[in-house]
């Protein structure tokens, strides 16, 4: 009997032991430390079976960071040392980082990375001058994922400032479920032959009143997107493959939603409804765009033919509700897309963009959505 008290005592006290050592574990492997840097995060174990869709599908694919162990971020001087470390490939963004004045981030000449945002995070800049403003510079990069994570700009202010977050000659790019405010300049712009670039899930807004006054001329500069910076740039022809899917030009984009040159662009599922809209998709010199299953509402020149210099804008399947202003292609029928992707019937396309699980930063992090 004694012997089987003793029993009975020793395994209680077991499994508490082994209770209290799971707790302990289970937190070291979802509580991440609250250090500059620590690899103690969220895997993003997911990462494997997110497939590129669009453009981004194309040039052997991208992958980003693939399966690699998240490294966690808190502040602006860790996030700079991981996106600048060849050797991290992947980024969790935890909570509010501030870019300081100038801190624009250069991320150049690397492959293979995804950086991404736990719920709600967010990276900030204040600055409005045209030296210090800006927040991500990617050039010369390939196979980049950037997910979840909401950019925000002090607002428009037409100062020759930097954009938001800028890809410059970078290949194999997917932008998924994004939020990006009120940049200086704009919000995200693609240019210097950047190629293979899908754009899911992502919200564009401006949520500021802009800044009246700049040397630039414009008193209203809410210009969102912009594909190509220049007539001249020549170099730019047979690049600018780029794919906007179930993304949302919200309020307070003024034009610009985009605004291309050259390229072979697929603007296909996304929904309009910016009340101060003057333009929305601009077609530009060269660009050959095919504009399907979209959804503007509320909006002034859903398609802006500009000075009729474009190759070819093709207008399919969409819906237009209480806008002004040309609604039609240039006659001209745009070039064949090469890949699979879902395109949903443009009824469905509002209810889509706008859900809790839809444009913007809205997943719980390095999660995957269907195309």
């Amino acid at each position: 009997m004694r012997n089987k008290h003793f029993y009975l005592n020793f395994m209680a006290i077991a499994m508490c032991l082994m209770l209290f050592s799971c707790k302990k574990n289970a937190k070291l492997a979802t509580e991440p430390e609250n250090t500059e840097l620590s690899s103690k995060s969220l895997t993003a174990t997911t990462e494997a079976v997110c497939t590129a869709k669009g453009w981004a599908s194309q040039n052997g694919g991208t992958t980003g960071g693939g399966e690699a162990g998240a490294t966690v971020v808190t502040n602006y001087t860790a996030l700079k040392s991981a996106i600048q470390n060849t050797s991290i490939k992947m980024i969790q963004v935890n909570g509010t980082i501030t870019i300081p004045s100038g801190g624009r981030i250069s991320f150049q000449d690397q492959t293979g990375k995804t950086i991404f945002g736990s719920s709600g995070a967010k990276i900030v800049s204040a600055d409005q001058t045209k030296d210090n403003s800006g927040i991500l510079y990617l050039k010369r990069c390939n196979n980049i994922i950037i997910r979840n994570l909401i950019f925000e700009g002090p607002g428009a202010y037409d100062v020759d400032g930097w954009d938001s977050v800028t890809l410059d000659a970078s290949n194999n790019v997917w932008v998924d479920h994004c939020e990006f405010r009120d940049g200086v300049d704009g919000n995200f712009d693609i240019k210097n032959t950047s190629d293979y670039i899908t754009v899911s899930y992502c919200k564009f807004t401006y949520l500021k009143t802009p800044r009246a006054g700049g040397p630039g001329g414009s008193d209203d500069h809410r210009f969102s997107d912009l594909i190509g910076s220049s007539d001249s740039a020549t170099a730019d022809r047979g690049h600018f493959r780029i794919t906007f899917v179930r993304c949302w030009w919200a309020q307070g984009c003024v034009a610009r939603m985009p605004r291309v040159r050259f390229g072979k662009l697929h603007i296909v599922n996304n929904y309009f409804n910016s009340t101060v809209s003057k333009n929305c998709v601009q077609a530009g010199f060269e660009a050959n765009i095919l504009i399907e299953s979209n959804v503007f509402e509320n909006v002034k020149i859903p398609i802006d033919l500009m000075s009729n210099t474009a190759t070819a804008v093709q207008e399919k399947n969409n819906i237009f509700t209480a806008v002004t202003g040309n609604k039609t292609g240039n006659g001209v029928t745009a070039f064949t897309v090469p890949y699979s992707l879902t395109v949903l019937n443009a009824s469905n396309v509002k209810s889509t963009v706008t859900a809790s699980t839809g444009a913007g930063a809205t997943l719980s992090g390095n999660s995957c959505t269907s195309l």
